[in-house]
């Protein structure tokens, strides 16, 4: 290349090696959309498979250019083709094909023998020291290596079920900090301590959604330490991130069950704000209400923290032997916001209704929890007890615009992020936990004003979150046979023709499901089963993939129904050649629908791999079909 003069556009060699360049890439965009838009595994499968050999010819091309190319341009092509190769999520391409290539210039060894101590890893690939010009490029080759292999194991094992998998995870971290650690101390490679805090960000996020706080609470305070330390990223302009690491370092704190740890933190987050903030008042280069805004979300993430706990504790700490009593909904209309403890707590701490929603949603949430079964909370304490209902009730009053027409606000309440509302996402979480935490009528109740908003949506993304209420809403009787006797008008495709009503109205409700068979009546012992499990079906079956509920929420009503039917198609299984004979005396035909409607939502949603019990669902069903088959 250097014979026909610079290393630009207009060298042959050059122009030629881009060209090749674009055009495989160019192709594997094409072949990664086909993917996407046919997302079955055998597809993404094939996609691989011819990925894989289109990418490997091109670099044989690569190879036998590279004596024809000065080494600082080739390398640097190496590494940016990687990340453009990860733009598209071709991670195994970019991993092998790429960083891999690219550092094993460096090292002769396995790369991950040289990530053990820090002069080791410096050692190996910066004989020059850190200083030295390609030590920029190669941390990013090293970053990036990271998050590839994380993305693998995501794309085999997404749930980390196997020891393995976790264990990779956790070695990327530590390769991750390692390389932070050494970029730390030059303040021109601040780019890569930010990018390698959201790197560590999304796989401790990760892993901690799978129960394994504990064992990323570490990077996660590494990462925040990482961020104090950089004095490029002390400005304001880095607040907001900042903001969201220590709030993942307190999160992880109370998952610890270390609940005192994660409000210290987040104590210590608000005083490391307000010191920034008395900088900026000194001398601001960013407009006034800018940056008041970022200070203002900065403080909101700490205060709600803080108030995870301090609500819990405020109220054991109390001295008084009088309990207050609970807010009557019948009587709630006519008492002044805030009305108990916990509202006026939330009033004092907070302003809006949005913000204040968030500090009931956090000081309620517990990973502990999952949606099923679900159940009320069991502290030691009655006054937690209380805590737990006055924030469901303050939580009700917020979705219903009452607590804003009692602080005289403006603007009455919508379910719309802004300002003076909260966002429809808060709201569907709200309901969530109130049907995890089996505070019925608050279910009920701020259903109704979900549902109303919902059904007036046309994203994807409200109608998905309008599926897995109505789901739920067919769980309850299914756990609670004969408890309850609350439900609402639904029709499977998703077009409600009669709307909800407030409890005690007088007006009758039925769930309906044109999948559910005409012969099952009201009393039909079948009733709720069928129809929780004609709905999901069709929900999976009729809608996009982009409005199917959940995997989580599919997970949850398949191993309800199992449960619920498991006996007596085991009894059905165990029948033998007898089995037909068995089905029309017990009449048992329906046990059988229900269980190729499991199997059937197992398969349509891709939920296969997600639980070890579905294998025994589709083995049960495979034994009683060829039961039937050899009678």
């Amino acid at each position: 290349a250097a014979f026909f003069g610079p290393v630009a556009r207009g060298n042959p060699v050059v122009d030629s090696f881009e060209t090749e360049l674009r055009r495989v890439l160019s192709a594997l965009r094409r072949l990664r959309g086909a993917g996407e838009a046919k997302p079955p595994q055998h597809d993404l499968h094939r996609h691989g498979l011819l990925a894989m050999p289109l990418f490997k010819l091109s670099f044989v091309a690569w190879i036998e250019i590279k004596p024809r190319l000065p080494e600082w341009y080739y390398n640097e092509r190496l590494v940016k083709v990687g990340d453009t190769l990860v733009q598209i999520k071709e991670y195994k391409l970019a991993l092998l094909q790429c960083y891999d290539r690219y550092l094993q210039q460096l090292v002769s060894v396995n790369l991950d023998d040289v990530m053990d101590d820090v002069q080791g890893f410096k050692s190996a690939f910066f004989p020059n020291g850190v200083r030295d010009k390609n030590a920029a490029l190669t941390l990013h080759a090293l970053q990036a290596r990271n998050i590839c292999i994380y993305q693998m194991v995501c794309s085999r094992d997404r749930n980390l079920q196997a020891q393995e998998s976790l264990q990779t995870c956790l070695n990327a971290l530590t390769s991750l900090r390692l390389t932070m650690q050494v970029a730390l101390p030059q303040e021109n490679l601040c780019w890569l301590i930010y990018n390698g805090t959201i790197h560590i960000y999304t796989i401790c996020r990760h892993l901690m959604v799978m129960g394994q706080s504990a064992k990323v609470l570490e990077y996660l305070l590494w990462a925040s330490i990482c961020m104090e330390s950089s004095i490029p990223l002390l400005s304001v302009h880095y607040l907001t991130w900042r903001a969201t690491l220590y709030t993942a370092v307190s999160q992880c704190y109370f998952d610890c069950q270390a609940g005192v740890h994660g409000e210290i933190f987040a104590r210590r987050g608000l005083i490391k704000i307000d010191e920034l903030k008395r900088l900026e008042d000194i001398s601001s280069s960013l407009e006034r209400t800018e940056t008041e805004k970022i200070f203002r979300e900065a403080t909101l993430k700490m205060s709600v923290m803080i108030f995870k706990r301090a609500v819990y504790e405020c109220r054991r700490k109390s001295n008084s032997s009088r309990r207050e009593s609970k807010v009557n909904p019948r009587k709630a209309a006519n008492l002044s916001w805030p009305r108990t403890p916990t509202e006026r707590l939330l009033v004092a701490m907070f302003d809006g209704a949005a913000a204040q929603l968030l500090a009931i949603l956090e000081a309620l949430a517990d990973r502990s929890r999952n949606l099923l079964p679900p159940h009320p909370p069991v502290p030691e304490e009655i006054q937690i007890r209380d805590v737990t209902s006055e924030l469901f009730s303050a939580g009700l009053e917020i979705l219903s615009g009452n607590s804003l027409k009692k602080q005289k606000q403006e603007n009455i309440f919508v379910i719309t992020a802004g300002e003076k509302g909260v966002s429809g996402e808060a709201a569907v979480k709200f309901v969530k936990l109130a049907f995890s935490y089996e505070e019925w009528n608050v279910f009920y109740s701020a259903l109704e004003f979900v549902d109303s908003f919902l059904q007036a949506q046309d994203d994807p993304t409200w109608k998905k979150a309008e599926l897995e209420l109505k789901l739920l809403t067919l769980m309850q009787p299914v756990v609670f046979p004969g408890k309850f006797d609350r439900s609402f008008s639904m029709s499977v495709d998703g077009n409600n023709k009669e709307g909800s009503t407030r409890r005690g109205s007088g007006k009758t409700q039925t769930i309906r499901s044109e999948c559910c068979s005409e012969s099952l009546k009201l009393g039909n012992p079948f009733r709720d089963l069928m129809n929780l499990a004609t709905t999901a079906f069709s929900y999976v079956s009729t809608f996009e993939q982009n409005v199917h509920p959940d995997k989580e929420i599919l997970v949850d009503v398949v191993m309800c129904l199992w449960q619920k039917c498991k006996t007596e198609l085991q009894q059905i299984q165990m029948s033998g050649s007898h089995c037909l004979e068995y089905i029309h005396k017990h009449q048992a035909y329906q046990w059988v629908h229900i269980l190729w409607i499991m199997n059937e939502i197992i398969v349509k949603s891709n939920i296969a791999d997600t639980n070890v019990m579905f294998a025994e669902i589709t083995l049960c069903l495979a034994a009683i079909l060829e039961n039937v088959a050899d009678y």
